[in-house]
């Protein structure tokens, strides 16, 4: 089983304009990089046409350290506290629902831990001390 915290910046529509900074002030590796207009098509929540060359989602290499990144919804607000979330990634499932479990307890859900097209368990919580989270399982369901 792997387990790694990983810094996640959330950005109002320029985290591509981000990446190309770190990429060129930290000597940073682009490792993935998805726009919502790149995302498998839902009918039924259509992605808006300003919305679709906003990231997704993003993975930088820096050293040794992984920095992910998306860009909020256009009209959706960056505040003090959201900006920067704790990512929790593992390749245990099971692992993933004990770790969303306990950091629910006395928090904030923000996302259900639920099977994604990107992941078999990924939520998203606010603990008790505020602190934002993301739980993303890599790899199949275990």
């Amino acid at each position: 089983m792997t387990l790694k915290l990983i810094p996640y910046l959330v950005m109002n529509g320029n985290a591509s304009e981000a990446i190309d900074f770190y990429k060129k002030a930290l000597n940073a590796e682009v490792l993935f990089t998805q726009s919502f207009g790149e995302m498998p098509e839902i009918p039924e929540y259509p992605i808006p046409e300003d919305a679709k060359n906003r990231i997704s989602h993003a993975s930088i290499k820096v050293g040794e350290t992984e920095l992910m990144f998306s860009d909020t919804f256009p009209g959706q607000p960056i505040t003090s506290g959201n900006q920067v979330t704790i990512c929790i990634s593992t390749d245990d499932a099971e692992k993933s629902r004990q770790i969303f479990e306990t950091l629910k307890q006395d928090g904030e859900v923000t996302m259900e831990l639920q099977e994604t097209f990107f992941s078999p368990a990924y939520g998203g919580v606010i603990d008790k001390f505020g602190v934002s989270f993301q739980i993303f399982t890599n790899g199949q369901e275990g």
